[in-house]
């Protein structure tokens, strides 16, 4: 079975481009399943109802977050009943909503899907690798497809993650930084592995928002508001290809479209 996952959705061009290009790249790829990050989806930093719904209602079947997952405060209550929105389920105790779930396919297939957040440069955060121990003991027994979005900034610790995982589950892959890394891989166990999906947004910006404003903050250091680039706007992201029997990624590819 093939999985497309893509990476941080960046503001409303972000979202044009999954809106326009997604249903072909699930025709062109024959995916089955398709898992996208969200958590800059709405004005590039954080992610509203109306966001999430947009994904859902242009093609994806789960949607991970990450560390600006709270800045909306009207998506909290509705992490508690949507399971198809995760948030990373290594903060501590009591936030809402959850950081992993199991999901049919349209083909019947079960696949977990688990979002994690780092710990190295981010802020302070439950034991991501202890976490992902405890939810392995959960979703094992109900279906060997595991997919992790590992939400983080260094590379070191996605790397070490990968390695820790290997044969564990399916696949593992980072998001955040928003530059797609050119390590995609089969580790020896079996498990799909890339640093970093990129985004889906513009290229011609500082990570997926307008050059101008970040320039001038990291010369001033004066706070300043950032706004989603709106031109030269991809989608990043990658397949993988899954043996629905043994659990194990068979390849993993690449792909990038370009929207406008």
């Amino acid at each position: 079975m093939n999985i497309l996952m893509i990476g941080d959705v960046v503001g409303q061009p972000g979202r044009d481009a999954v809106r326009e290009l997604l249903p072909k790249m699930k025709k062109d790829h024959d995916i089955e399943f398709t898992i996208i990050n969200g958590e800059n989806a709405s004005g590039g930093n954080s992610i509203s109802p109306k966001g999430a719904e947009e994904l859902f209602s242009s093609g994806a079947d789960v949607i991970t977050t990450g560390d600006h997952i709270w800045k909306n405060k009207d998506i909290a209550p509705v992490l508690n009943e949507d399971p198809r929105i995760l948030r990373p389920a290594n903060y501590p105790a009591g936030a809402p909503g959850t950081g992993y779930s199991v999901y049919l396919t349209s083909h019947g297939t079960m696949v977990a899907v688990v979002n994690l957040l780092g710990r190295v440069f981010m802020p302070p955060m439950d034991c991501p690798f202890k976490a992902m121990v405890k939810i392995l003991n959960d979703v094992s027994s109900k279906t060997n497809i595991i997919i992790l979005d590992f939400h983080a900034e260094a590379t070191s610790e996605k790397k070490a993650m990968g390695w820790y995982l290997d044969g564990k589950v399916s696949c593992v892959v980072g998001t955040h930084t928003h530059v797609p890394t050119r390590d995609a891989r089969i580790l020896p166990c079996g498990t799909a592995y890339l640093s970093d999906l990129g985004m889906a947004g513009s290229e011609d910006s500082v990570i997926g928002v307008e050059r101008e404003p970040v320039i001038k903050k990291f010369l001033t250091q004066l706070p300043v508001r950032f706004e989603p680039a709106k031109d030269n706007i991809w989608i990043h992201g990658a397949v993988v290809d899954i043996n629905p029997d043994t659990g194990r990624a068979q390849n993993i590819k690449m792909i990038s479209e370009f929207y406008k």
